[in-house]
């Protein structure tokens, strides 16, 4: 009898268990944005469109190749989070970038190919790239310079598309004074778990 009581109790107590909470450091979408139809460039030059972000999820993040510290900062933690989730999800990491003046095919298929070869790199004209940018919930601007080296100003944050090619979450990056903003790769993937249930 009281091997059933202490089972019994086991069992209420499991149940009474609090669901895990995501960070604060994600906005979950409880209703899934649909993502509109977009064509971009991949790093081969060919086409890229919203039917490529169905069946996996998917990890967005804007930048450009001569970003001097967030880009590539961030490209080091998303291909470590790559790594450990692509084993038990269906997962692909892509990176926009909006600056299409300098960044052709070919510099950003090097960008790329540098931090993950499984990684994308998609690119195309502001008139497209704008739209979608606002579609993912993300920002970008960029000023009519004629100088050679010029900066972008783009979202830290890391958008997560999800298999139905509908905007689930947007991981945000962690500010602290005087450090640049970065995504936490612990937080991601436990909040990634949470979502992907």
């Amino acid at each position: 009898m009281r091997s059933f009581l202490l089972i019994s109790i086991m069992y209420l107590m499991l149940g009474c268990a609090e669901e895990p909470q995501i960070s604060d450091l994600v906005v979950q979408y409880q209703n899934p944005k649909i993502i509109k139809p977009f064509a971009l460039n991949d790093e081969n030059g060919e086409i890229t469109t919203e039917q490529s972000l169905h069946d996996q999820w998917t990890l967005l993040f804007l930048g450009y190749t001569s970003c001097p510290d967030i880009c590539p900062m961030t490209l080091v933690k998303l291909s470590q989070v790559y790594q450990q989730l692509e084993k038990d999800y269906p997962i692909s990491v892509w990176f926009v970038s909006v600056d299409p003046q300098r960044d052709t095919p070919a510099k950003r298929q090097a960008y790329i190919n540098y931090f993950n070869h499984e990684f994308k790199a998609l690119s195309g004209p502001h008139a497209q790239l704008f739209p979608f940018v606002r579609d993912i919930g993300l920002i970008y601007a960029i000023n009519n310079s004629t100088e050679q080296e010029y900066y972008v100003d783009h979202s830290a944050s890391v958008a997560l598309i999800n298999p139905r090619g509908e905007l689930a979450a947007i991981f945000k990056a962690k500010y602290t004074a005087n450090e640049i903003p970065l995504i936490d790769i612990t937080t991601l993937v436990r909040d990634f778990k949470i979502i992907a249930i």
